[in-house]
């Protein structure tokens, strides 16, 4: 019983992290099947307290977030295996990682990738690639872990595919938006080859291009998945195609010094397209 209390309230804290630092997160979430939501806002909680200390929120210095970090991935890694944090969060995460059985396979390149905002401004196509699978497809597969679990399925290859494509995709909008507040605020630069001083409209049609193939391919198997999380994840691809479109239509030397957002009158005419989507096919 008091186990069973423990593990609500350490639920109940995730969600809290979550929906405080995330409006189109809870609104997203809120068409996933009560089953899938939870373990996927237990999921994100970790996600955003690791960015929390990487990112300086928590006012500490370079090393003193290392150190935090690596505290940070051990507790999880022992929450995992043992079944129980005194971390809330890391508690809740664990609950999750055990019930549909992912670990370090995921969770180490998630920390790694982290351990890099650290310790590394610049990056080049290499190095680009592991901090994106890491920080974003990584959190796609642990999501489909959750989405698929219990279910039949026959092509775990595609919907892999899929996951990882729609977690670049969302990294690759957010950098793109972000692109000035990253550079002057935490003096990083993303993108291989790419500086604020001379981003111009060709570099950005270039890399929307790439943002855009990713999200075609996530696009191809989001009818595939399971009804308890096909809408959400079509409300959240929606949101970020709808992004990437204003993105474009944003001239270049504007969007090095204000932040696109999709306004929330569209937030919720997109809301309400995926909630009244009937092409459920009885899964």
């Amino acid at each position: 019983m008091r186990e069973a209390q423990y593990d609500r309230v350490a639920e109940e804290t995730a969600s809290i992290v979550i929906h405080r630092y995330s409006t189109s997160f809870g609104l997203a979430s809120r068409l996933l099947g009560a089953g899938v939501r939870q373990h996927v806002e237990n999921i994100y909680a970790l996600v955003r307290v690791a960015d929390e200390i990487v990112d300086g929120g928590a006012h500490i210095d370079t090393v003193q977030a290392a150190r935090a970090l690596n505290e940070l991935e051990a507790e999880t890694g022992e929450a995992v295996r043992i079944g129980f944090s005194s971390n809330l969060v890391v508690h809740a995460f664990a609950l999750t990682a055990r019930d549909v059985a992912f670990g370090e396979e995921l969770t180490a390149p998630f920390f790694e990738s982290m351990r890099m905002d650290l310790s590394q401004k610049r990056h080049d196509r290499a190095s680009f690639d592991t901090y994106v699978y890491g920080s974003a497809e990584v959190v796609g597969l642990m999501c489909l872990r959750v989405f698929l679990h219990g279910e039949p399925v026959t092509d775990l290859p595609r919907f892999e595919a899929g996951a990882r494509a729609l977690g670049a995709a969302f990294q690759k909008v957010n950098f793109l938006r972000d692109l000035a507040a990253d550079f002057e605020t935490l003096g990083r630069s993303y993108f291989p080859d790419v500086a604020v001083d001379s981003f111009d409209e060709a570099t950005k049609l270039r890399l929307l291009d790439d943002i855009d193939a990713d999200l075609a391919v996530s696009a191809a198997v989001v009818p595939d998945l399971p009804r308890s999380s096909r809408r959400a994840v079509a409300l959240a691809q929606s949101l970020f195609a709808e992004l990437a479109t204003r993105l474009r239509a944003t001239p270049a030397s504007e969007l090095v010094r204000a932040r696109v957002r999709v306004p929330n009158p569209v937030k919720a005419r997109l809301a309400l397209a995926a909630a009244l989507n009937r092409s459920d096919r009885g899964r």
